[in-house]
């Protein structure tokens, strides 16, 4: 199967990830439409500086509004094209222990996550032509659990299977399907989140290890144009999840010694 990439829609592209790939992709010539809550003029100008001839368009909206967003998806049809790819990074985290999240911030962090990963694929699926691409900005955390995630745990494990299920469902319309789950990145949302973590998450966390923002969305890319389904960047993070798969027994236990060891002494 080609790449057919002239046109990419990127929801959350106005931060992080998001907006690294949009920058990457408009410097390959692609034209990018990017879907977001707001995209301020500094952004906008790191966007114009990124390419010379590829187009870009800028739509705010919420991902949580499925009406909204299908309309900023037709009207982005209608200016720049079909989309040959379309990812998925629009998402939030949120790092505390389950009894102490609300029944509100939980439904937020799904509503977000999940519900607006499923209002994604349906504004732009009806839209691809064959050999077109899904993909969705997942987590490690959508593959294996973790301390004070449960949100997020949740809300990604949802998106790698409602990922799973439209690879199949999409592949009578010759559409293929990615979920890209990357560990820790270096992210404004990762940095503030580094502030408050916990440090039962952060010792979990160092086993997957870090990686910079620029390796991860070039490992990202190379996957989608492979067209792999499962496109986990880094080195760690793929024994982790290889770990997780092969000897998940096993990898519990490390994580249970962690857990006990480390409870014992922040308490």
């Amino acid at each position: 199967m080609k790449n057919n990439w002239q046109t990419v829609f990127i929801s959350g592209g106005g931060s992080g990830i998001g907006l690294y790939l949009a920058k990457l992709l408009l410097e390959q010539g692609s034209d990018i439409a990017i879907f977001d809550l707001r995209v301020n003029e500094k952004v906008k100008a790191e966007l114009s500086r990124s390419h010379s001839k590829a187009r870009f368009k800028c739509y705010e909206m919420d991902v949580c509004d499925a009406d909204a967003l299908n309309r900023a998806v037709c009207q982005a049809e209608a200016q720049l094209g079909a989309p040959g790819l379309a990812i998925n990074c629009a998402g939030i985290q949120l790092a505390n222990a389950f009894l102490d999240i609300s029944s509100e911030d939980f439904a937020r962090v799904v509503n977000i996550n999940l519900l607006g990963s499923r209002n994604f694929a349906a504004a732009v699926i009806p839209r691809m032509n064959e050999g077109g691409q899904l993909a969705f900005i997942a987590s490690l955390a959508g593959l294996v659990s973790n301390y004070s995630y449960a949100a997020y745990n949740a809300s990604k494990f949802g998106v790698v299977g409602l990922a799973g299920a439209l690879r199949i469902e999409c592949k009578p319309r010759q559409i293929g399907v990615s979920v890209i789950c990357p560990p820790e990145i270096l992210t404004p949302m990762v940095e503030r989140e580094l502030k408050t973590m916990h440090p039962i998450t952060r010792e979990l966390k160092a086993v997957a290890g870090t990686i910079e923002l620029d390796s991860a969305c070039r490992e990202m890319i190379a996957g989608l144009k492979k067209h792999k389904f499962y496109i986990v960047p880094g080195f760690k993070a793929k024994c982790v999840w290889k770990l997780n798969q092969w000897f998940p027994a096993l990898l519990r236990r490390m994580t249970d010694n962690v857990v006990m060891k480390l409870a014992t002494q922040v308490r």
